[in-house]
This record gives C-alpha cells, sequence and structure tokens, in this order.
C-alpha cells in the first residue's frame, strides 16, 4: 500500500518545480483535488490560480494584497501561458474530459498538463509528472472517502472520534456518556472494512449506537474482550490485540490513531499500518517470516488493486522485492547473474 500526505504532495511539488515551464502566467486547478497543489505552487511562486471553469469564464482568484506582484497583476488577456494540474492520474478519464472541453472551448492558450502523483513518471495524457506512486495508492486527503476502505482495518478513538479525556475515561458512566457523544473526528463517506479497538466488549452497545447515529457502515465491530479498564491495563495488548484481528483478515492495511502502536502493529502483524498522528505509513520488516506470510496470502488481492496482470516484469519485481527486501533482491539478481 502506498500512501502520500499533504506534506509528500508539498514536498513532490517543490523538488519538481524546476521541471515546471520557467513562463507561467496561470495555474489552473482541476477540481477538487487539483486545487490543493494549484493553490500549493500559486503560493510558492506568487502567481495567480483558478479552476477550470475560470479558466473558460476568463476569472482568476482573488489573492491578498500582501505579495502582489507582476504576474498577479497580468490582466487575464496577457495570461497565456497556463499550467493545468490535478493531483493525481492513473487511468487518465478525467484529464481527458478536460482536455477535450478545453480544446473545444479555448484558442491561444499553451496549456501544459501536469499531475503530482501518477502510476509512473511518465503517462499518455500528462506533459508532467512530479512523483510516482503505483497502485494501490491512497491520499491523506481522500482516504476516509475511498472505496478501499473497505479493505481496512480500522482504529475508533482518535481515528474516528476524538479520544476521551483523563476525566471521561473512568471505565464508568463518564466513560459511557462519552462513547455516546464522541466528537466525530474523521467521517467516512464509504463502507468499513473491520473496526479493531481496545475499547472493552461491555461497551459495545454504546458503540454500536454511536456508529448507527453517524451513519457509519462497516463489517464487523472488534472489541477487546476483558472485564475492566484494570485489566486492559495490565494485559497491555492495544497493539497485540489490534495485530492479531488483523493478521487474521484479509485487509490490506490498518489505520491506526498512535505511533508506537502503528510501529508494533506492522511488526506485529505482517502488514503496513498507518499512523493518523503522524500521517507516516509504517511497513513490516523485510524478509520477516509474517511479512512473507502476508505478501504471499495478499498477493491475489494486490495483483486486482495494482489492475496489472501477474505476468507483468514490474509487478513481480516490487512482489519479490517487497518480500525479500532491497539487499536480498540485489543478491538474487546476482547470482542469476542478471543486471
Amino acid at each position: 500500500m502506498n500512501y502520500r500526505s499533504l506534506a509528500d504532495m508539498y514536498d513532490a511539488i517543490t523538488m519538481g518545480l524546476g521541471r515546471l515551464p520557467d513562463n507561467i502566467d496561470l495555474i489552473v486547478g482541476v477540481p477538487r483535488s487539483g486545487l490543493i497543489p494549484a493553490n500549493f505552487l500559486g503560493l510558492l511562486l506568487n502567481l495567480p490560480i483558478t479552476d477550470v471553469e475560470g479558466l473558460i469564464e476568463g476569472r482568476v482568484m482573488a489573492s491578498g494584497r500582501t505579495r502582489r506582484g507582476a504576474a498577479v497583476n497580468k490582466t487575464f488577456a496577457e495570461m497565456k501561458n497556463v499550467l493545468v494540474i490535478d493531483d493525481s492520474v492513473f487511468h487518465g478519464n478525467s484529464i481527458r474530459a478536460v482536455k477535450e472541453r478545453l480544446d473545444v472551448e479555448l484558442e491561444g492558450y499553451n496549456l501544459t498538463y501536469c499531475a503530482v502523483f501518477g502510476p509512473k513518471m511518465t503517462h499518455p495524457d500528462i506533459d508532467i509528472v512530479l512523483d510516482a506512486v503505483p497502485q494501490p495508492r491512497i491520499f491523506q486527503w481522500n482516504l476516509f472517502h475511498h472505496g478501499l476502505l473497505k479493505e481496512c482495518c480500522i482504529d475508533i478513538d482518535g481515528v474516528l472520534c476524538l479520544d476521551p479525556t483523563a476525566q471521561q475515561n473512568d471505565d464508568g458512566n463518564r466513560y459511557r456518556e462519552f462513547i455516546l457523544n464522541a466528537i466525530p473526528l474523521n467521517r467516512p463517506t464509504k463502507p468499513l472494512g473491520h473496526l479493531v479497538t481496545s475499547r472493552l466488549e461491555k461497551y459495545r452497545p454504546e458503540t454500536e449506537a454511536w456508529l448507527e447515529k453517524w451513519g457509519i457502515q462497516y463489517e464487523t465491530l472488534n472489541m477487546l474482550d476483558l472485564p475492566n479498564k484494570e485489566a486492559r491495563q495490565k494485559a497491555k495488548a492495544h497493539g497485540s490485540f489490534k495485530a492479531e484481528v488483523y493478521r487474521n483478515k484479509n485487509s490490506i492495511m490498518f489505520i491506526e490513531s498512535e505511533h508506537d502502536q502503528a510501529v508494533e502493529i506492522a511488526r506485529l502483524s505482517g502488514k503496513p499500518a498507518l499512523c493518523i498522528e503522524t500521517q507516516q505509513m509504517h511497513m513490516p520488516a523485510s524478509g520477516d517470516l509474517r511479512t512473507i506470510q502476508q505478501s504471499m496470502k495478499g498477493l491475489p488481492r494486490r495483483i486486482v488493486l495494482q489492475k496489472t496482470p501477474l505476468s507483468n516484469k514490474q509487478s513481480m519485481k516490487n512482489f519479490v522485492r517487497s518480500i525479500v527486501g532491497d539487499r536480498g533482491y540485489a543478491l538474487m539478481k546476482k547470482v542469476s547473474g542478471r543486471s
């Protein structure tokens, strides 16, 4: 699973500035996700921005007065060198639709098409891809609206809702009140796979009621079967419990709230764990037996998600490298006499 955060997007843009045309007059974001890199670039280069409709209608978005420069002060008629940018490209359907429309409705513009992330560094529908991110992939800005959520195990506290305060976490009436009225943090718009939480099993009715209240669809709800908070603290089973459930599911990613637990889940499950707290994807150790077992178990599903056949050479290389690690892969090539 490949994950990119907003910080990763910003880094890809700044590292790729030298590959962009040096005469850009206007930056056009492809709604909606393309408006994020358009804003980043507009601020970095002090250039005007707009969306596709704005380009067709001849208008730009208003800008502040603090750093207005010559480029921002140009009239729209003077803005002929246009960079059209989207957050990502895969099949290219969205950008082709934009191209077809602009070809019909615009004349006299020099259009360059850019995507921050693509499956490879080149794409037939894009002039410039700033960073290669192969499938399966998911981004911070669409994480909770992505169909891949049904392929995930997901924590509750700190992910779907705010964590309880020390006062609320009394393992009694105040905690029940917290669960029933917890403030939503991330509200998914797609069905979820398996909810895996360190909440105790005795709080299942309250948890189910909250999930129903907010219209959160899920396949299973997995809770820690211990009698009380004291037993849970003594067992120190947060990460190990989540890893065990994750390991026995066909899920391809765990979405966890806390850094240390995400690290432990990845290590014990042999599969990736995303930490919401740090926006980091934690990967299991290459060559570890658990990693190899989970890689073999999840191979058919990953091939489907990659939308590439098993015979695809690069897919097979990536799969072998994920099992044996970079050093092991290099050794295999050396033994086989291949460069």
